[in-house]
């Protein structure tokens, strides 16, 4: 029997030198919902930083869990896998929270299914979830140059820091990727989508 429990999780990499990156939006959105909802991580088979926690919205309860995957961005599915498999956790009730460098900083993209448009994070999710079929807060981080090193200028940047402008504008840009995840849970991804898509 499936649970009537969410999934909320943000994705990241873990250690002091990912701290505040780019790659780490999943991260910085997570630890916000904690905050808001008292949510306390503690280790879920050494894959993630797992809490629970419920939120009241307009007078109704949710329940759920918050995870932060210990496995590194590119194996971010074996975490959502494990847990999702051990609550029984369906597809459709899990949110996940992620940097995007196909949108501008700032803007969010609320959707479910699709492709994984180069997220490393995702394809993983997609893959040991078996489905695209969840849905996804698409955080915009911006992209680096193109040109002749792509791919390393790609690296750097989704693992570089934010400047000085973007760092002011980051509490309330987590806060409404925090929202746009309550939104979902709450009103359903079409509310989310008119709601934030759009900004």
């Amino acid at each position: 029997m499936a649970s009537d429990f969410w999934l909320i999780a943000g994705l990241g990499n873990p250690g002091s030198k990912y701290e505040g990156t780019r790659h780490n939006m999943g991260f910085m959105a997570a630890d916000l919902l904690a905050e808001r909802w008292s949510v306390n991580f503690s280790d879920h088979k050494g894959l993630a930083m797992l809490g629970k926690g419920v939120m009241n919205l307009s007078g109704r309860n949710v329940k759920f869990f918050l995870a932060k995957p210990l496995t590194y961005m590119n194996e971010s599915g074996n975490a959502l896998a494990s847990i999702s498999a051990y609550y029984q956790i369906e597809p459709d009730h899990i949110v996940v929270i992620h940097d995007d460098m196909d949108l501008e900083f700032g803007r969010i993209k609320v959707k479910a299914g699709g492709s994984a448009g180069g997220h490393n994070g995702i394809k993983s999710i997609d893959r040991a979830l078996g489905t695209p079929k969840y849905a996804r807060v698409r955080m915009g981080v911006g992209h680096a140059q193109r040109g002749a090193h792509a791919h390393d200028n790609t690296v750097n940047w989704v693992l570089g820091g934010f400047g000085p402008d973007q760092r002011k504008q980051l509490p309330e840009f987590l806060a409404d990727g925090a929202d746009a995840a309550e939104t979902i849970i709450f009103n359903g991804l079409a509310k989310a989508q008119e709601q934030f898509n759009g900004r």
